[in-house]
């Protein structure tokens, strides 16, 4: 008895390799230390909560630079150890940088807007919540079986449910918070019936087997894979906010903290997109036949609605400055599903993969940008409305100009170059891939977009009504705009950067 233990004792054991799940790791247990930590701090202390989770999080994104020199992996097979569940490849590390940098990002943006907030956001519970979303959301894109990539898509968004509806005694709050969570549970229990089917049909969770094994299933289970694959995509499509399951997005961003909606349109779309890259390019591409038209169709559907909500903003209308965002946020979903739809039809489908990485970057250095601008506007002008935004380059010169670059960086116009580069990469993505159609769509909608951003954009430097004030900007507001500045202006006079940074062997 004791001789048949021993092996299957060892083949139980792994090794671990902790430098390359040292990121998400490092935000999960800084999670901890606060939560406890918020027990034992003084009232009077707690904003040090805060900046330890700034640290925190600065810490686990700096944790990526040892892993530049290659690619790792861990919690391997034994009896295959080229099959594993966490790979720290190139597509890995850009997106945990874009994941932790925007929370590093939301972050300073919370500092401000939990002191502003009087109590009314319990600060522990808030760092602990983002936290733990960080850590889920840098999982996700190393994951590479089905049950490491549920536990970690799951992992980012409960967190992000409490997040939206925290504040307390705010009705609107609330009623985000349910319509956020009824959708993503509705999406997460698609996900998961659609993968049980792939599971049943393959017998495998590990993506690259189930890549190889789905192309041979038995004829009694072709229908069952076949239902798996349409729900698994249905399931992600919305956590990406594509249309038609994008209803939650405005009233979400509207009732949540400023910092939480601008976390949620970066991170939250990153966590999305990299699961459905993983799932359709590495587990799936089999099917390309199959998700390819249904994502052609989802994103030419998705920036089309998204823009022509955004057009649709009154600029006396409540919350209309950041209604407009959340609408934005949804166009641009859908050109961020352009790329991933084309590597369906493409010889090369890693060269469509990264088009949409290279996009997801400069989206969201210029839209935290954007938001962060709004936080400051916010703390005098709390209804946040378009026409709050009239006359601010009289009141903060350096911040109307920032937010002039960051909307026009988003509509695809000079100087904000890094967005017309990234508008090109996607657009040549759909040319070589042979969708003409769809790049047409993508064109029409980039004019549609150009109304509404430069709109707002004018209104910054049309003469105030009344006598412009001028307001004290915090510092981690300031630090948050002047690094998201930095970022975009830098790209923007090098905009191959961001090309060569993810033009390289994604899997």
């Amino acid at each position: 008895m004791s001789s048949l233990a021993q092996p299957l004792a060892v083949n139980l054991v792994q090794s671990v390799d902790w430098l390359a799940i040292a990121p998400p790791t490092i935000a999960a247990v800084v999670a901890l230390a606060v939560l406890v930590a918020d027990l034992f701090v003084a009232e009077h202390r707690k904003p040090l909560l805060g900046w330890a989770s700034v640290a925190g999080l600065a810490a686990a994104t700096l944790m990526l630079l040892p892993l530049l020199d290659g690619d790792r992996a861990t919690f391997c097979l034994n009896s295959a150890p080229d099959v594993c569940s966490y790979t720290a490849d190139r597509f890995t590390l850009v997106l945990q940088l874009l994941v932790l940098g925007g929370a590093l990002l939301a972050a300073l943006l919370s500092l401000t807007a939990l002191k502003d907030a009087d109590k009314r956001l319990p600060e522990g519970e808030f760092w602990f919540l983002l936290l733990s979303s960080a850590a889920g959301a840098a999982l996700l894109p190393a994951s590479r079986d089905l049950a490491t990539l549920i536990v970690a898509l799951e992992v980012a968004s409960l967190p992000a449910f409490a997040l939206v509806g925290l504040r307390h005694g705010d009705r609107k709050s609330s009623e985000a918070a349910l319509k956020f969570f009824l959708s993503s549970v509705t999406a997460t229990a698609v996900t998961l019936m659609g993968v049980s089917f792939v599971y049943a049909s393959t017998g495998t969770l590990h993506l690259t087997r189930i890549a190889d094994r789905i192309q041979n299933v038995d004829g009694q289970l072709h229908t069952l894979a076949q239902t798996g694959v349409v729900l698994t995509l249905i399931g992600f499509a919305f956590k990406t906010a594509a249309v038609p399951f994008h209803f939650w997005v405005p009233d979400t961003y509207v009732g949540a903290p400023l910092p939480v909606a601008a976390y949620l349109s970066v991170v939250g779309k990153a966590v999305g997109f990299s699961g459905l890259i993983l799932v359709t390019v590495v587990a799936l591409p089999s099917y390309a036949d199959v998700w390819g038209p249904a994502l052609a169709a989802l994103a030419a559907l998705t920036m089309t609605v998204g823009n022509v909500g955004a057009l649709r903003q009154q600029a006396t209308r409540a919350y209309s400055a950041v209604r407009l965002l959340a609408w934005s946020s949804v166009g641009q979903a859908g050109y961020l599903l352009v790329p991933i739809a084309a590597a369906a039809y493409s010889d090369d489908p890693e060269g469509s993969i990264g088009s949409t990485v290279a996009y997801a970057l400069m989206y969201a250095a210029v839209n935290l940008g954007a938001f962060a601008v709004a936080a400051l506007v916010g703390r005098t002008k709390s209804l946040n409305r378009l026409s709050d935004y009239r006359g601010l380059y009289a009141k903060n010169p350096l911040s109307a100009l920032l937010l002039a670059f960051f909307l026009l960086c988003l509509a695809g116009l000079p100087p904000g170059i890094i967005g017309l580069f990234a508008k090109v990469t996607v657009f040549s993505a759909a040319v070589d891939a042979g969708l003409g159609w769809l790049a047409v769509v993508m064109a029409v909608n980039v004019v549609i977009a150009l109304f509404y951003y430069l709109q707002w954009t004018a209104l910054l430097f049309r003469a105030p009504e009344g006598e412009p004030e001028r307001h004290l900007v915090p510092a981690p507001v300031t630090t948050a705009i002047g690094l998201t500045a930095v970022l975009g202006i830098a790209l923007s006079g090098a905009p191959q950067l961001i090309l060569r940074f993810t033009d390289t062997a994604l899997f």
